[in-house]
């Protein structure tokens, strides 16, 4: 058997990085952001904070908030024809 090569963030140079305007801080207001269950959303990852982020290939679908988990979000989206539930920080989310 195959010995698995590389982390989650393995490829990740140019999907991961920012532009010269969002660098610096992280914004507060994104941080604390709170959403309901229902509300639509979008995938998009802050790479300065790893806490609660997302596998990269989910980078950019969107999906629906289902409920609350501690400080994170769980979101349903469809993968493939899949219905799959992720655990997100409101960091890596935007409202749509």
């Amino acid at each position: 058997m195959a010995k698995r090569l590389g982390s989650i963030r393995r490829k990740t140079r140019h999907k991961l990085s920012k532009s010269f305007r969002r660098r610096g801080k992280i914004s507060i207001s994104s941080y604390f952001q709170n959403f309901s269950a229902g509300d639509k959303v979008i995938l998009s990852a802050e790479s300065a904070y790893q806490k609660g982020m997302y596998h990269p290939k989910y980078m950019g679908k969107s999906g629906v908030v289902k409920n609350k988990k501690g400080k994170c979000f769980e979101v349903a989206i469809s993968d493939k024809g899949k219905e799959k539930t992720l655990i997100v920080h409101p960091i890596h989310l935007k409202r749509v």
